[in-house]
């Protein structure tokens, strides 16, 4: 879970959590048989077991790749969403007043009609300035402009924590110029990847044609360019397993020396353009595609550069137009990348646009309606609860030294903990809404670049500022503020129920709180230390024992395979897996310390033992297309669900005990075979 980024009333809660005084309503078991499919043998194949009911109920749709219990606590949570939105953008309010915004933004997408009759034409002055350009230098500064407004170019920049001074925020220049997003779907050549950029390469030359930048041949030639651009750029970036080495993306440098190393690029410019002013220092975070980027500017002829900078603006654009733009886009993104067969209605686009734009705006009417102050109290105990538990888990392994596990104890009491919302919310009062879906996508994006650049740019790390907005269906852990953070939007069920006993939160939600603070210690996390520093505080010979016991999980997740001719990726996934690792040891062992005065019954005919890794397992339900399948094993450095079930359980001891599983059942892996870290 990305899943992604105060505690000291637990014993007073804790009693009340697992019993009820008189008059009080007994806590369910929060377990829906009707989700299991109980034919199959639990020891054979957990995830069918847990989940074959509620895979069986919820078959994927024409608009789906991957339904699951998250998509649909994220469609739930749209409908709610809407019908607050829908009551706002219905009535009369202020001009500039944040409903007014809301409800402006939200009836713009909904106009079908003024988006057709508008067609590319919100978007045919940008594209006559940049065919009009004399010269790279008013071709680059141009570019610059469109990327302030959410445009993408060969780099991209952002102000964040500066990993060894974290304490202050640095801008950070990443690399960019794939709008495939990973460079393997530019240089594989298996027949599912080579299908993939046959489709693009007809997107490109279709776009172009129906955005009217020339006729067939001519948009398949600008089609030519755009390839060989981005294959330039698929050589030299880094991709996403050597992108989570924090070390190989640092290199901090003062401004002058940027300009002096990279001048095939006019860093004045762009910044100007950016707004952004007074650069002292910052990072490069990719070199070498920074390096092919400049090569790029110097090496490519003016007209090639028109195209790509044509071509990043259409494939931006493509969302907010005219529905045969759309039809186009989502046929590529969504048919050929994902396996969809429908776009999503125009309801939820406009509900993810109001999101999207007015964040937190539309977050402060959120928690105001369906997020209890009681929950809020809930989680912070099982919070408190879960930090005991990892505390008490870090002083008994036994591979770790005396003097690494005081500095880790140190950097878990350091933890700083969000539920719920932010205690202070963003002012959109310098943000305009008006009647063009495409101006206002780049007037939201101008906003969001402007506000990080004034409340970022030579300043000192806001450690009250969230990183996602309150109805959101997530958690984080952020290593350089060493925080772990849980959203109002996923603590609902299946992730936390109220009205269910700790069997069941704890195997759930507590699952993923021990997850998020696990990261903090994973192959990444473990780097920063408790000021979320990248140090490297660690006993040698702990890291060597550390990462022999992480090759355990690697090598295992490496045999998986995810379709047939497909196998996972255990090193780029090892970072969340080893979080669900140690979230389902940490949160086992809380669940256990939390009832061991009170413990809890046998309910619909499971153990709370069995309940706790019931619930767990629940949390992953879904379905999943094959082309969805590939997509995700290329990008995301989360397994896929079945695999965060079958793939993980197989590692927890308690789960064995728990269900009798021997050396008969499928998923058994001997003792000697499992991963075992916390």
């Amino acid at each position: 879970m990305k899943i992604k980024k105060s505690l000291f009333i637990a014993g007073v809660c804790s009693a009340c959590l697992v019993s009820c005084g008189e008059g009080q309503t007994p806590l369910t078991s929060g377990i829906h048989q009707a989700n299991m499919d109980t034919t199959v043998r639990p020891g054979d194949d957990f995830y069918e077991f847990a989940c074959g009911g509620w895979m069986k109920n919820n078959p994927l749709t024409a608009e789906y790749s991957r339904f699951g219990t998250f998509d649909k606590l994220i469609e739930d949570n749209h409908k709610q969403l809407n019908d607050l939105i829908e009551g706002i953008a219905a009535s009369e309010h202020p001009a500039g007043s944040l409903e007014q915004k809301i409800g402006a933004l939200y009836n713009c997408v909904m106009d079908s009609v003024a988006q057709n009759e508008m067609g590319t034409q919100p978007v045919q002055d940008d594209l006559a300035a940049i065919r009009n350009a004399e010269d790279k230098a008013a071709l680059f500064a141009y570019a610059a402009k469109l990327y302030r407004k959410g445009v993408p170019g060969l780099f991209g920049f952002y102000i964040g924590a500066d990993i060894k001074n974290s304490k202050q925020n640095i801008l950070q220049v990443y690399q960019g110029g794939l709008t495939l997003g990973e460079k393997e779907y530019y240089l594989d050549n298996d027949a599912a990847t080579t299908k993939i950029r046959d489709a693009y390469k007809a997107y490109v030359a279709d776009m172009f044609e129906l955005y009217g930048l020339g006729s067939s041949a001519e948009c398949k030639k600008m089609m030519a360019d755009v390839m060989r651009i981005e294959t330039r750029m698929a050589h030299k970036v880094l991709n996403a397993t050597q992108r989570r080495n924090p070390e190989a993306t640092y290199h901090k440098m003062s401004y002058d020396s940027l300009c002096n190393e990279y001048s095939g690029i006019d860093w004045n410019v762009f910044f100007s353009a950016v707004g952004v002013e007074g650069l002292n220092e910052l990072s490069v975070m990719q070199p070498e595609a920074l390096r092919e980027a400049e090569k790029i500017w110097e090496e490519e002829s003016l007209e090639a550069l028109k195209t790509y900078t044509s071509w990043a603006l259409v494939d931006a654009s493509g969302s907010f137009l005219c529905d045969t733009i759309r039809n186009r886009q989502f046929d590529f993104y969504g048919r050929a990348m994902s396996g969809k067969e429908e776009d999503r209605p125009r309801w939820k686009r406009a509900v993810s646009a109001v999101n999207s734009g007015l964040g937190e705006a539309v977050g402060r009417i959120y928690v105001e309606k369906y997020f209890p102050a009681a929950a809020k109290e809930r989680m912070i105990t099982l919070v408190g609860n879960l930090r005991v538990a990892l505390g008490e888990r870090i002083k008994s392994v036994e591979w770790m030294s005396d003097t690494t596990k005081a500095v880790a104890l140190e950097k878990l009491d350091a933890f700083r903990v969000k539920v719920g919302y932010p205690d202070r919310w963003l002012d959109y009062s310098a943000l305009e809404i008006d009647n063009s879906y495409w101006a206002n996508y780049c007037r939201c994006n101008a906003f969001k670049t402007d506000h990080m650049i004034k409340t970022r740019l030579n300043q000192p790390v806001d450690p009250t500022e969230w990183l996602i907005t309150p109805q959101t269906v997530n958690a984080y852990y952020n290593p350089t503020t060493n925080e772990i953070c849980f959203p109002a939007g996923i603590l609902q069920y299946p992730f936390f129920d109220m009205q269910a006993d700790d069997a069941f939160n704890y195997g759930a939600i507590g699952v993923v709180i021990g997850h998020e603070m696990t990261h903090g210690f994973d192959d990444k996390g473990r780097q920063f230390d408790k000021n979320g520093n990248l140090t490297d505080w660690w006993q040698p010979s702990d890291v060597e024992r550390f990462e022999a016991r992480a090759a355990v999980m690697k090598e295992y997740f490496d045999q998986i395979n995810v379709l047939p001719d497909l196998k996972a990726n255990g090193e780029f996934t090892l970072g969340e897996n080893l979080a669900d690792h140690g979230g389902l040891m940490i949160a086992f062992h809380a669940f256990k310390n939390a009832t061991k005065n009170a413990p809890l019954s046998e309910q619909d005919g499971f153990t709370p033992e069995q309940r706790f890794f019931l619930a767990y397992s629940t949390v992953w339900a879904g379905n999943i297309r094959d082309e969805e399948i590939r997509k995700r094993t290329k990008s995301d450095p989360h397994s896929l669900g079945r695999w965060r079930v079958n793939g993980a359980l197989p590692h927890i001891d308690a789960w064995y005990e728990a269900f009798g599983i021997t050396e008969s059942d499928s998923m058994f892996v001997s003792k000697e075979n499992r991963a075992s870290i916390w």
